[in-house]
């Protein structure tokens, strides 16, 4: 029988982009103290770009993350872009959610098969996963292969693209150029819609989150690269007003900040876009979900990984759909100068909404810059959850209490914890 009173620790997450521990603190049969500690130095890069040119962002905000830095370029572009007022061709448009379906096909395809589906398959890591189902990372990596031509194909190269400008590219690749594409991304459908399955089939323990969840929307597609934003309790908004109902605060155990939406906790991410958008999904994706028994909704967070799937179908479809009416533009980017002090941009990275705001003067120089992103705004969220974890299986020895703690934070593919394990554990009984 677990002792009343115990502590547990996961001193060091073995991560790519972050570093962090979990504390849990078990006082006579209750979680008194579950926290996601966040010890990473900050990276002071809202101050790096105080003072630099208002073209400079897309190239800077992409080094924030290795993983999801087309996020940060078309934020950055969509905010700076709306203090220029620019309006940009259609076909540039076009070109630039290909670039973020790439993103999200490379993101989702790394968590759901390198870092969240061993913890279904009761294996330790992607290795033993590859010894245990070889067929499956295969298609994995060609999945991956896929995502990343994408990037290469019109960023320039798949980690921090180079070819992204304000107001569009520096260089827009002919019709003939993206036919080698399609041809791989038909392949990738097939592969795709075998994930959907295959993670389809794992078994789910019965869970549903009470958070609101905030998402953008389009009402004629699948949002991604842009949209009106929307929270499952009724909110609609602009980016302009996102900083009225999202409100940043700084805690204790963490030098990433905690928010809050109109003073409540809320989840962003593949669970909130699915659960508000699911409608605006169609053609093969549309009845992979329904063929993985999703539902409208979708708000149990082990089943994340499904929904995952199911993004990364619509993704491919999406890529395929705008290759092929794809028409070279006139020109591969609008130019244009701020003509208002500020600018605000969202879009919808894989871990969800990411926010960027800037101040730019007269002589075209940013004054100051406000970047919120998907990890920092579901803290809460995860600590809530960790906590409900842990009171609802204190019968378990500290070893499967832990475990489990690992797991709940891996359903949420924080940008903290992108590799497979944690480090070091240490319980200390009392």
């Amino acid at each position: 029988m677990a002792p009343r009173n115990r502590e547990l620790m996961v001193r060091a997450l073995a991560r790519v982009e972050g570093e962090g521990r979990v504390d849990v603190t078990v006082r006579e049969g209750r979680a008194e103290h579950v926290t996601l500690d966040i010890y990473e130095p900050p990276r002071f890069f809202e101050s790096f770009l105080r003072d630099r040119h208002f073209l400079e962002p897309p190239d800077i905000t992409s080094r924030i993350c290795g993983i999801c830095p087309v996020a940060y370029q078309v934020s950055a572009c969509n905010a700076i872009e709306q203090a220029c007022g620019l309006e940009l061709d259609d076909n540039v448009r076009d070109l630039r959610r290909l670039l973020y379906c790439g993103e999200w096909i490379a993101s989702h395809v790394l968590h759901i098969y390198f870092l969240h589906a061993p913890d279904f398959l009761g294996l330790p890591d992607s290795i033993a996963l590859a010894r245990h189902d070889r067929e499956a990372v295969e298609r994995g990596l060609s999945l991956k292969k896929a995502g990343n031509a994408i990037l290469d194909a019109i960023g320039g190269r798949p980690i921090h693209p180079v070819n992204v400008r304000i107001g569009g590219f520096h260089r827009a690749p002919t019709a003939a150029e993206l036919i080698p594409l399609s041809d791989q991304l038909r392949t990738a459908l097939d592969h795709a819609v075998a994930t959907v399955r295959w993670v389809s089939s794992f078994d789910f323990p019965d869970i549903e989150l009470d958070h609101d969840l905030l998402a953008l929307h389009d009402d004629s597609r699948y949002a991604i690269e842009d949209g009106e934003i929307r929270s499952s309790t009724g909110l609609r908004c602009t980016a302009d007003e996102f900083p009225k109902h999202v409100v940043e605060h700084q805690v204790s155990h963490s030098t990433a900040l905690h928010a809050e939406l109109d003073g409540r906790r809320y989840l962003t991410g593949p669970l909130a876009r699915y659960s508000l958008n699911s409608s605006r999904l169609g053609g093969v994706a549309a009845q992979a979900a329904a063929d993985a028994g999703l539902g409208a909704q979708c708000r149990n967070p082990y089943r994340s990984i499904v929904v995952r799937a199911v993004e990364v179908v619509y993704a491919v479809e999406e890529a395929l759909r705008i290759i092929d009416r794809y028409e070279r533009p006139p020109q591969p980017f609008t130019a244009g100068s701020p003509i208002r002090t500020v600018g605000h941009g969202v879009s919808e990275a894989p871990r969800g909404l990411l926010y960027h705001r800037y101040e730019v003067d007269p002589a075209g120089l940013i004054r100051a810059a406000i970047i919120v992103p998907p990890t920092s705004q579901n803290q809460a969220a995860i600590e809530y959850d960790l906590r409900r974890a842990v009171d609802g299986n204190l019968m378990l020895a500290d070893d499967e209490l832990t475990t489990l703690c690992e797991r709940t934070i891996r359903n949420y593919d924080p940008c903290i914890s992108c590799a497979t394990h944690f480090l070091t554990l240490t319980v200390d009984r009392r």
